[in-house]
């Protein structure tokens, strides 16, 4: 997956200081497998955000893919992050880059596939439960606290409480046709850049 485009002139600032960035990271799993599954739809996500801003071509760093820029010129500084570590395990990817960061938790945006919320609906939180997200729990543990803000992308859930049958239902393709599909990914990464206008306009009120 060609996640990030090329490098920008100007892209980097020995000014700015690391702990005035937004970090974005999408949850999903590394590999042709996963790749357009539900559960990869923060991967997908944070792709079109580094479309939409122009980012640098993404390097290995923090066990993920990772790349930093600003949304536009003179726009809020940014970092975006696709841990490669497997979902179960993203903590080990995000702790290691917000200490790095020196980011407050409330900087973190976490972009996530949500089967509580119907295919197309997004909301958009800071802080709270897991509610049986492996993702959420591994980040959890590693930043140490849920208080991080989460972009929840609603894939629908199958008419099954059965762990295995939810769990072939994320980890596989969506049935939706691709212009659906699409227009989610589109409107996930609408909600984003509007947490990320309003977390920067915080810091200059």
């Amino acid at each position: 997956m060609s996640l990030f485009r090329r490098r920008r002139k100007g892209d980097d600032d020995p000014a700015d200081d690391a702990g005035d960035r937004i970090l974005i990271v999408g949850l999903g799993n590394p590999g042709r497998r996963y790749a357009a599954t539900r559960h990869n739809i923060g991967f997908e996500v944070v792709a079109e955000l580094s479309r939409r801003w122009d980012l640098p071509r993404a390097k290995e760093k923090f066990k993920g893919l990772y790349t930093e820029g600003r949304t536009r010129p003179g726009g809020p500084r940014v970092a975006a992050l696709l841990p490669q570590t497997y979902m179960n395990e993203s903590g080990r990817s995000v702790g290691p880059a917000r200490g790095a960061l020196r980011l407050p938790l409330d900087r973190i945006v976490v972009i996530h596939d949500e089967i509580d919320l119907p295919f197309g609906e997004i909301r958009v939180k800071l802080g709270g439960g897991a509610a049986g997200h492996n993702g959420l729990k591994s980040l959890r543990d590693g930043l140490g606290s849920p208080d991080f803000w989460r972009v929840r992308v609603g894939v629908g859930r199958p008419d099954s409480t059965d762990p295995q049958i939810v769990s072939a239902w994320v980890l596989g393709r969506f049935t939706e046709p691709e212009a659906e599909v699409r227009a989610l990914i589109e409107a996930a990464a609408d909600e984003a850049e509007r947490l990320v206008e309003r977390l920067a306009s915080a810091d200059d009120a």
